[in-house]
């Protein structure tokens, strides 16, 4: 697997973009991408996003590409949304609603890949992280892993078509109870609820993805996507994403209003002494 900024074109698509925060590669009908952000546990900057959005697109001229790992490098899959970006990183951009918007554009992104997806998670899967992981096909999870949704904790509501994922992948009740309280669970409660397809030891992790692959990239391409095709259009029906084109309206209020600031420096101060 290559650092940030490193990408192998593979066979019959186009030379990648040059990527800072991600690693990408094709080889024939198998593909990855990768959180590249170890220091940061991968957080999700807007840089991120951004890549992350042409990362699907350039997957997309891969005429060979079957399955793409979506992956992050290091401890965590990902710690969810650049602190940063709540500190002041939306008003100090140019379109601070383009900005609010990305997060949602990203997941539409990965959801909208033509080829099957499957995140390869461990570690930490938190908030931004863990709607990128509901907007994969297939997810595979480290019995270690701890997954956690801490945006009404920070005074804002979960974004970037996390709603609708979440009601599609464990229903109304458990995403509202998750969300609500912002309690972590493991990765056996994700398996309970149907969020994850398998919990496997950490040591088995890279085992068990590279073998759901190799079954996929097995198949015929034609019935495997359009598989993944008809199940995509038949939730879009029930749960679609589309209606959340206003997720960033959202955002953008909460972070002007003094209650939910007032939540989120709360949070952070916590943060800081190592308590939740």
């Amino acid at each position: 697997m290559g650092r940030a900024g490193e990408v192998d074109q593979g066979h019959g698509g186009v030379a990648a973009p040059r990527f800072e925060m991600l690693s990408v590669a094709v080889d024939g009908s198998r593909g990855s991408l990768t959180l590249a952000r170890p220091e940061k546990l991968n957080a999700l900057s807007l840089e991120t996003l951004e890549e992350l959005i042409t990362a699907a697109r350039w997957f997309d001229t891969h005429p060979e590409l079957k399955v793409v790992v979506v992956a992050g490098e290091g401890r965590a899959f990902s710690a969810g949304v650049d602190l940063g970006v709540l500190a002041g990183g939306l008003a100090g951009q140019p379109d601070p609603r383009r900005a609010a918007d990305l997060g949602r554009r990203m997941a539409d992104a990965i959801e909208a890949m033509h080829a099957v997806t499957i995140a390869r998670i461990q570690g930490h899967c938190v908030g931004g992280g863990l709607v990128l992981a509901a907007a994969c096909d297939l997810r595979i999870a480290a019995e270690d892993t701890v997954f956690s949704i801490p945006e009404v904790d920070l005074g804002i509501p979960l974004a970037w078509g996390g709603i609708p994922r979440l009601v599609r992948e464990i229903g109304p009740a458990f995403t509202k109870e998750l969300v609500m309280t912002c309690r972590p669970f493991d990765a056996g409660e994700a398996q309970r609820l149907g969020f994850v397809n398998r919990v496997v030891a950490g040591d088995d992790l890279d085992e068990a993805v590279a073998e759901l692959a190799a079954a996929l990239v097995a198949k015929a391409k034609r019935p495997l996507l359009a598989t993944k095709r008809h199940t995509n259009e038949v939730t879009a029906q029930m749960v679609g994403a589309g209606r959340s084109w206003a997720d960033a309206d959202g955002l953008l209020a909460a972070m002007g209003d003094p209650e939910s600031a007032t939540a989120a420096a709360a949070y952070l101060q916590r943060r800081s002494r190592g308590t939740r």
